[in-house]
Formats: C-alpha cells, sequence, structure tokens
C-alpha cells in the first residue's frame, strides 16, 4: 500500500499527488514512469514521475482526470492508499554531452515536460522551456517552471495569459533569432509533437519526443505500447519513452492513441453522484 502525503489542485482537471514509494524514490530518475492500480479490481496505468525525494522517499505523480482511473483517483484524498505502484520504469532522460536545450510541453503534457526539463537544469544544461495551453485557465506549473529552467516561455491559443500562439510558433522564433540548440524536446499531444519534430528537422536540430502509450505490463510483453520508430517495431515502456523524434511514425502514433477515446468519454459520463466513485458496467 502506498500512502498519499499531500494533494495539491494545479487546475479544474489536474492534480499533483505525493506518494510515500521509498523503493521507486530511491532508484528514480528524471523520464521514467511507474505503472499503479488504485485498487484490486482496478487496471493498471502509467504515469510518469514529475519528481522523486530518495532522502524522504517520495515520488511525485501529475495526472488528469480524464479516464476510469485518473477519475477514481481523484476522489482519494491525503491519507488514502493506492494499492500497486510498480517501478522506476523506461529509460532516464538522456542528458550526456548538451549544453542547450528546447523542451516544448502542450496542455497537459507539461506536466510530464517538467521533471525533464528541471531535470536537465540540475545537471547544468541551459534550459529554455515553451509551455502551451489552450487558455489562462489550463495554465499549470507556472511558478515551478520559473524555477527549474532558465527562461520560461508560456503561449495560450486565444491569448488570454502569456504570448498569444502556438508552441511551435514561439520555438520557431527563438531558432530565428539565434538560440542554437543541441537538442529540441517535444512533450504533449502526438499531433503537437508531430510539428515540433519538424521544426527541429527543418533547422537541422536533433529532437526527442516523449511518447505516451496503453500500456499494461510495463515490461514489454503486452504489445500495447507499440510504436513504429524508423520502420521498427519498438515498445514505449522499455524502449522508451524518448525516441527520436524523426524517426518516429507519428500517423500510426495518433491512430493508436485514438483507440480508446470512446471509451474514455464513456466513463465520464458515469460517475456516480451518490458515492462518487466510478460505476463500472457488468
Amino acid at each position: 500500500m502506498f500512502k498519499i502525503l499531500s494533494k495539491r489542485r494545479l487546475n479544474a482537471t489536474m492534480t499533483w499527488l505525493v506518494i510515500d514509494a521509498p523503493l521507486v524514490a530511491r532508484k528514480a530518475k528524471p523520464g521514467q514512469f511507474i505503472i499503479l492500480r488504485t485498487d484490486e479490481y482496478g487496471e493498471r496505468i502509467p504515469l510518469t514521475m514529475a519528481g522523486h525525494d530518495a532522502e524522504k522517499g517520495t515520488i511525485d505523480l501529475i495526472y488528469a482526470a480524464v479516464g476510469r482511473t485518473t477519475m477514481l483517483m481523484d476522489q482519494l484524498e491525503e491519507g488514502d492508499y493506492l494499492l500497486d505502484v510498480v517501478g522506476p520504469l523506461g529509460k532516464p532522460t538522456h542528458m550526456e554531452g548538451l549544453k542547450r536545450v528546447a523542451v516544448v510541453g502542450g496542455g497537459t503534457g507539461n506536466a510530464l515536460a517538467y521533471p525533464l526539463a528541471t531535470g536537465m537544469h540540475k545537471e547544468g544544461i541551459h534550459v529554455d522551456m515553451i509551455a502551451g495551453f489552450k487558455n489562462k485557465d489550463m495554465v499549470i506549473l507556472e511558478d515551478e517552471f520559473k524555477a527549474g529552467t532558465d527562461r520560461l516561455f508560456l503561449t495560450t491559443d486565444d491569448g488570454s495569459y502569456g504570448e498569444k500562439g502556438f508552441t511551435t510558433d514561439k520555438l520557431k522564433e527563438l531558432i530565428e533569432a539565434g538560440n542554437e540548440y543541441d537538442e529540441i524536446v517535444a512533450v504533449g499531444p502526438p499531433i503537437m509533437m508531430k510539428f515540433v519534430c519538424k521544426i527541429a528537422e527543418e533547422y537541422g536540430i536533433p529532437s526527442v519526443a516523449s511518447l505516451t502509450a496503453y500500456m499494461i505490463d510495463g515490461t514489454g510483453m503486452c504489445g500495447g505500447c507499440r510504436c513504429v520508430i524508423g520502420g521498427e517495431n519498438k515498445f514505449v515502456c522499455v524502449d522508451g519513452p524518448e525516441f527520436d523524434g524523426s524517426l518516429v511514425d507519428w500517423d500510426e502514433l495518433i491512430r493508436r492513441n485514438s483507440f480508446y477515446k470512446e471509451q474514455e468519454q464513456e466513463d465520464a459520463k458515469h460517475i456516480c453522484r451518490l458515492t462518487g466513485g466510478v460505476r463500472y458496467h457488468d
């Protein structure tokens, strides 16, 4: 059992949890993830660790309540427990030889970009963080990004906060202004990452995409997180989650990630108003 030590709302849909998980925290590195279950009847879902503290034995999880398990997690409070937390899984973020990078996060993907950007910054890498959101109400982690990176550029689609425009617009602006990046890291919706990586390729800059996928076991056995990288089948859980952005088959990834959208929408309609839980179908 893994105790929830703190719970903080970031916006209407996103929450930050601190979990007591000393064995995971001892081995965790930026870019890695865990797989959890809320209870013995729950499904297994992957979540990137937003941070960890080896001395305190804690890990940080940021999630958006959009699916069955995350909606159940949203009913839990400080002092409650998660049944399973397995990790750390996946390969850590590659940092060797990097001196200056741009990290581009989109929407809820900024929760995943946070540990990558701040982890690189802690290793002495200059990090320009470009965080994009739909509007002001969706903005998260602004203060944390400011404290944990060298420069933060915040954009909103409608201009209600920060600079009006898309993350790709700001990225091109920074490159054309003479900023020389060793690498561009994209984290967010696949369609956004696709265009970020295309811009990187256009300017001859290496790109890395942090992919998310449906998983069950997290060890490469189930095949649920299969993706196509450079014409070869890879698994996000063991080969990733970070890949060369220029080699990702983005159209295939987008198709696979849309498989369960209808089920997630159906789950969202079945919140039990009496218990606060989710009604499961027989």
